[in-house]
């Protein structure tokens, strides 16, 4: 379940760097002027995006789900990192430390996302999640590339200048689509599509709705930016395994991710 959870933790985390580099005038200039730039809520829960820190940003998360896949038992992560270079005039990497043991603090993994953004309000970016920095856990490094896009044009105009609907598409290896042993064993396929994607949209000009493929099953939830003190929280709360893919019952995620830059 972790290495699931730890993916999801990290797109999470980058649900408050958004509001963070756009509040920094000096690196805020070298952004492309375009129609629209995307909102300040978070765009996805168990899958990643193209965006990700940058400019010398520091983030941290946690989040759970509740309860954990085929257990009764709450399960949680932590997440801190850092973003660094300039993906609107080279490359950004985030570089992400995840602990995956709420329990014994003794299981840690690292997760690396390089991405580029482009002059039409989109981007890309490659990764690897989960590379066990200790022995033990349940977690297998999985590659991705996706594609993202912020949608242009007035009717999706949210009055702040910036996109209501935003979309990613990508595919990976592992949890994007080997499930778990506990699911092969409960009568579930092996496999899923290696596809995943999300799409999000605005409400009220006040949270992102959000459905979520992670190429094993199907979320949905809904993601706010508040400020606090001028701090950016991100908060995201969802329903995970929406469908009999896999999975023995609909569960509760939830996390919250905030950052700075130094």
């Amino acid at each position: 379940m972790k290495k699931k959870l730890a993916g999801f933790l990290v797109a999470l985390a980058c649900s408050a760097m958004g509001p963070v580099q756009a509040s920094a005038s000096d690196d805020a200039a070298a952004i492309p002027v375009q129609t629209l730039i995307p909102n300040m809520h978070g765009k996805s829960l168990t899958t990643p995006t193209a965006a990700g820190a940058w400019g010398n940003t520091v983030f941290f998360g946690a989040g759970g789900t509740s309860p954990a896949p085929y257990s009764d038992n709450t399960d949680g992560a932590a997440a801190l990192g850092i973003g660094l270079g300039n993906p609107y005039n080279s490359l950004g990497l985030q570089v992400t430390f995840v602990s995956i043991d709420l329990t014994e603090w003794e299981e840690y993994s690292m997760s690396l996302h390089l991405h580029r953004q482009l002059d039409c309000g989109c981007g890309v970016a490659v990764g690897v999640e989960n590379i066990m920095l200790t022995e033990g856990g349940d977690s297998e490094s999985s590659h991705y590339i996706v594609f993202s896009q912020v949608l242009q044009g007035e009717d999706y105009e949210n009055g702040n200048g910036a996109s209501k609907l935003h979309y990613s598409i990508g595919a990976g290896t592992n949890r994007y689509g080997q499930k778990s042993d506990a699911d092969v064993e409960a009568g579930k396929s092996r496999y899923g599509t290696y596809v995943f994607g999300n799409i999000s949209y605005e409400l009220f000009n006040e949270f992102n709705a959000i459905l979520d493929w992670n190429g094993i099953n199907l979320n949905a939830g809904i993601s706010k930016t508040f400020f606090v003190s001028n701090v950016p929280l991100g908060v995201s709360l969802g329903l995970a395994d929406l469908t009999d893919n896999s999975g023995d019952q609909v569960r509760f995620i939830f996390g919250v991710g905030t950052g700075f830059k130094l």
